[in-house]
């Protein structure tokens, strides 16, 4: 049986200790399997964004256990750990995180380059990654030269150039337009037609309603996790 891409098994999360601890997360489970398009949605405080945290191995949890790929993050030093979020997640941020003196195409190769990429063949999949993005033709432009909705495609472009097992966006429609979030939400839908994994964190309803499967959490628990075809419309 194939390792799922992501699998959190009964996950807590808790900051201090005593009475004034924060319980962010309350075993939390959640298995994604390869293709899936999964939008983890709640309001504030819910734990969506330590969710976040955890999967994109930028924060470990208090207990239970959370595998990548099959691997155990837990077991992992700083070095390894750095190296399965360079390799297998793909990151796209509400702020972007573009190098403002940068061009777009230096932008995304930005992590080709930490891998050790030879210079030639990080050139060749930066541009093929903004290709798919649709602004192959922007690849000599800074930052401040594209639109907010431009600039979120070249940070889709660079979380895609190391072909990741998994895209990871959190809020990534959250500093956008409504036309440049329906830009964005229809690059999403045609990455995952493609066989992509993604896993989107998000409080936008219109960015839920394009997953294919919908989690909500509440306190630091899961209340609900439907897929598209079974959800009950009004």
């Amino acid at each position: 049986m194939t390792a799922a891409v992501l699998d959190v098994r009964r996950v807590a999360k808790v900051y201090g200790a005593g009475p004034t601890a924060v319980h962010a997360l309350r075993e939390v489970s959640l298995r994604v399997e390869r293709g899936d398009y999964v939008a983890v949605m709640g309001a504030s405080g819910s734990g969506k964004s330590t969710l976040m945290n955890i999967l994109g191995c930028l924060d470990v949890p208090s207990s239970g256990a959370y595998l990548l790929g099959g691997v155990d993050v837990g077991t992992l030093g700083d070095r390894q750990l750095a190296l399965l979020r360079n390799r297998r997640i793909g990151f796209v941020f509400q702020s972007f995180n573009l190098i403002p003196r940068m061009t777009a195409l230096a932008n995304v190769e930005l992590p080709l380059a930490y891998a050790g990429v030879r210079a030639a063949a990080r050139r060749r999949r930066a541009l093929a990654a903004l290709d798919l993005v649709g602004l192959a033709d922007r690849a000599g432009h800074e930052p401040n030269q594209l639109s907010g909705g431009q600039q979120q495609r070249v940070a889709v472009a660079r979380a895609l150039v190391t072909e990741p097992a998994l895209l990871l966006a959190d809020e990534p429609t959250g500093n956008l337009d409504s036309r440049a979030t329906e830009d964005v939400l229809a690059i999403l839908d045609d990455l995952n037609a493609e066989g992509r994994t993604i896993v989107v964190i998000t409080h936008e309803t219109e960015v839920g309603d394009r997953a294919k499967r919908l989690v909500r959490l509440r306190d630091g628990l899961v209340v609900s996790d439907d897929r598209q075809d079974a959800r009950v419309t009004v």
